[in-house]
């Protein structure tokens, strides 16, 4: 077994499971994250928790053996299967959530900063070490941790390959949140807590709109926000939410 989707209650629960290994990501750990997160996509869940088996490591990055004497075709096959997969997580239409306890290394980080949220430990260490390998990161970590940190951070991390704790991870914004807590699950849990009760088509509107506002101007990207405000004001939830504050209630939100 390589990973475990389970149900708790309106969360799905992604586990890795090859705590032997520090939870490395190999190809075939890949495509079950991959599978594994399409069975999220196609139900009711309202968001999804990633956690790591054991008490060391969410995932130590990839596995090294794997990748050694590959021919080019080979390498650029792994890389963009893994770009790929960590993609799907930008494309879910609930929110994602990397519980980080212990280590997030290399490709393990590049998963956890695919999730819309992350909440580690404040034993958990980060960072790309690819260079000390003579590699550079290569599924989404030199594109995404910029987006995260700032561009003179991510060249930091990436270009010393570097070690971080989660108290500087939350300082630059790495980490939304850590928390003293032994199991993660209860920690993923408590962080989800903050958006079970909204409804889910206000909620991805609304994250599909701060997603553009990195990658148009600001004039496009008002028109965006625009668009996505009239759609949500079309919306069952929204009515409900309005008329919920009116009459002084709690909304039932039925993501529609």
């Amino acid at each position: 077994m390589t990973i475990e989707l389970q149900r708790d209650g309106a969360l799905a629960v992604i586990t890795i499971e090859r705590a032997a290994s520090l939870n490395a990501l190999n190809a075939s750990l890949i495509e079950a994250i991959s599978g594994a997160i399409d069975e999220v996509a196609a139900s009711d869940a309202r968001a999804l928790l990633i956690l790591g088996a054991g008490n060391k490591a969410f995932s130590a990055g990839a596995d090294i053996k794997e990748l050694m004497n590959r021919d080019m075709r080979a390498q650029r096959s792994g890389t963009e299967l893994g770009q790929s997969v960590f993609a799907k997580l930008d494309r879910l239409n609930i929110p994602s959530i990397a519980v980080i306890h212990g280590y997030a290394l290399g490709g393990g980080l590049e998963l956890a900063m695919a999730c819309t949220f992350r909440v580690a430990t404040p034993q958990a260490k980060m960072g790309l070490p690819e260079v000390r390998l003579g590699l550079i990161p290569g599924y989404g970590g030199t594109q995404r941790l910029p987006r995260l940190v700032g561009e003179s951070r991510a060249l930091d991390l990436v270009m010393s390959g570097r070690v971080i704790d989660a108290a500087e991870a939350f300082s630059i914004g790495l980490v939304n949140q850590v928390v003293e807590a032994a199991e993660p699950l209860a920690m993923g849990r408590a962080f989800a807590a903050r958006f079970l009760d909204n409804s889910l088509t206000a909620t991805l509107f609304a994250r599909r709109a701060v997603q553009r506002a990195l990658s148009v101007p600001l004039d496009e990207g008002l028109k965006i926000e625009a668009d996505l405000v009239t759609l949500a004001f079309q919306t069952a939830d929204a009515n409900e939410g309005m008329a919920a504050f009116v009459d002084k209630r709690a909304p039932v939100f039925r993501g529609a």
